[in-house]
C-alpha cells in the first residue's frame, strides 16, 4: 500500500486507513513504531521477558524464512561443537544438540516456531547465531528496541 505524505498544520503527516489500524488493533491516542523497514503497531508486553521471547521468536522466523532445515542443523551442530570444545557450555545446549541429531525436521521447527515454555526457553540460547547476515541483525534488534 502506497501512502502519501500530506501537510497536516506545521507538519507532515500521513493518514492510514482505518482497516488496517483495525487490524493491527490501534486506534486514536495509540503509538506506532517508526523503523528502518516501516511503521507498525508498537510493541504491546507485559514484561521485559515477553518482549524478549517475541524478539527471539522474530529472529527464529526469519531464520526458517532463509535457511532449510539441512543448513540450520549443520551450521548449529558446528557452532555447538566449538562451543563445547571452547569451554563454553550451556545448560540448554545439550538439549539442542540432542534434538539437532535427531533430524526430526517436525520438532526442530516447532521450537523455532513454537510459542510453548520449552520453545522460547531453548531459543533463549540459539546455536543457530551467525546464520543471518549481520545488518539483518541489526535492522532486527532496532525494531525490537522501538
Amino acid at each position: 500500500m502506497k501512502l502519501v505524505i500530506r501537510r497536516v498544520g506545521n507538519s507532515l503527516g500521513v493518514i492510514i486507513p482505518k482497516a488496517t489500524l483495525d487490524a493491527w488493533g490501534v486506534g486514536e491516542g495509540d503509538a506506532l513504531a517508526l523503523t528502518s523497514s516501516g511503521i507498525r503497531p508498537a510493541a504491546r508486553f507485559g514484561s521485559f521477558h515477553e518482549a524478549l521471547d517475541e524478539h527471539k521468536l522474530r529472529l527464529a522466523v526469519e531464520i526458517v524464512a532463509r535457511f532449510s532445515a539441512k543448513q540450520i542443523r549443520a551450521h548449529s551442530l558446528a557452532n555447538l561443537y566449538r562451543w563445547k570444545q571452547a569451554g563454553t557450555w550451556g545448560s540448554a545446549y545439550r538439549e539442542w544438540e540432542d534434538l539437532l541429531s535427531r533430524e526430526d525436521d517436525g520438532e526442530l521447527f516447532a521450537i523455532l516456531l513454537g510459542r510453548d515454555d520449552r520453545a522460547n526457553r531453548l531459543r533463549q540460547s540459539p546455536p543457530y547465531v551467525g546464520l543471518l547476515p549481520g545488518a539483518e541483525v541489526k535492522r532486527l534488534n532496532e525494531e525490537a528496541a522501538a
